[in-house]
């Protein structure tokens, strides 16, 4: 028989769910996946720790809160000197999943970095301009790309439990670039949804500049693809960069960007910096997760230069969220 302290206590945890779940509901309504989904990091962010002592540097990375990884290519080969199953396990072995995988689309021509250019690298499996606080290799392996390899790159994610497979960067500063890049993209959107994982491609300021004819890399990308084999992941510091407000891109092509990532820039609009210490308004792009078909999020902050900068980010991040 319940007596008075249990009534009490039972009624107590009913009044308490009653002011709870309103405020869940209202999280879930602003930030949709978000509310739930844990903070995933790219492992580009702390490149040259993962190719010095890849398991040290997970095992920072798990004590830190991260949940979620996206691997990206590195100096070891493969990943991170691992088979996709061995890596898997391997993150899987600290409490974190192995989400996203990043892989360029097709090899690029050397170019020299031009003076003034960003500080900090246009992105995780591009090594194009600049340096942040480790600069890039120079003996870097031979590595897989999409053009080349997709199919071997599918399987491999495939292999590793993947959600998605993800194009780093590709070429696109002529119409023909961008064309070849259309048709390797569709083929490997093919191969992933026939593995049954998705593909996206991930952004840089540059596929918002005009090529001939004016149209931009972006608007002719998602235009010439299939909505459902090609989604994009939004790197939202390079889109503040090129003057775009990621809710409005999310508007025009609604549930097509399910990754995410997150990632500051200074006002000089050349500085990548920690997540929140930045002018990138994370705040109103989280309102629109759900427009967006937000799944994963990702810090980054391209080649830190510590682990005490990744937990800067993600406390700042939980901020955000919370």
């Amino acid at each position: 028989m319940n007596n008075r302290r249990d009534f009490l206590k039972n009624a107590g945890a009913l009044t308490l769910g009653g002011l709870i779940l309103p405020q869940l509901t209202r999280a879930e309504e602003l930030f949709g996946p978000t509310a739930s989904r844990p903070i995933g990091i790219q492992l580009f962010t702390l490149f040259r720790q993962m190719n010095e002592d890849p398991r040290g540097t997970l095992q920072q990375i798990a004590a830190t809160g991260y949940k979620e990884v996206e691997s990206a290519f590195n100096t070891r080969g493969g990943y991170y000197g691992y088979k996709a199953k061995e890596f898997k396990a391997l993150v899987g072995d600290l409490g974190m999943t192995w989400r996203a995988h990043h892989a360029g689309g097709a090899p690029r021509r050397p170019r020299q970095t031009p003076p003034g250019s960003m500080t900090g690298t246009a992105g995780a499996g591009a090594p194009t301009p600049g340096a942040q606080a480790n600069p890039m290799p120079m003996n870097m392996p031979p590595m897989l790309n999409l053009r080349d390899n997709y199919q071997q790159l599918v399987d491999e994610a495939t292999e590793g439990g993947l959600s998605y497979l993800v194009c780093s960067s590709t070429p696109v500063s002529t119409v023909e670039e961008i064309n070849k890049s259309i048709e390797v993209f569709q083929k490997t959107g093919e191969a992933a949804k026939k593995a049954g994982i998705g593909f996206a491609y991930h952004n840089h300021s540059t596929e918002f500049d005009a090529v001939e004819g004016g149209k931009t890399p972006y608007e002719l990308i998602l235009s010439q693809t299939d909505k459902d084999l090609v989604k994009m992941e939004l790197d939202l510091a390079w889109a503040t960069k090129a003057g775009k407000d990621p809710v409005e891109l999310f508007k025009g092509q609604p549930g097509r960007f399910p990754l995410w990532h997150i990632k500051d820039i200074k006002s000089d609009l050349k500085t990548i910096t920690e997540v929140g210490n930045g002018v990138v308004d994370f705040k109103h792009i989280f309102e629109a997760a759900k427009i967006a078909g937000l799944k994963y999020i990702f810090v980054e902050q391209d080649m830190a230069p510590g682990i005490e900068n990744v937990q800067t980010s993600y406390k700042n991040l939980t901020k955000v969220l919370a």
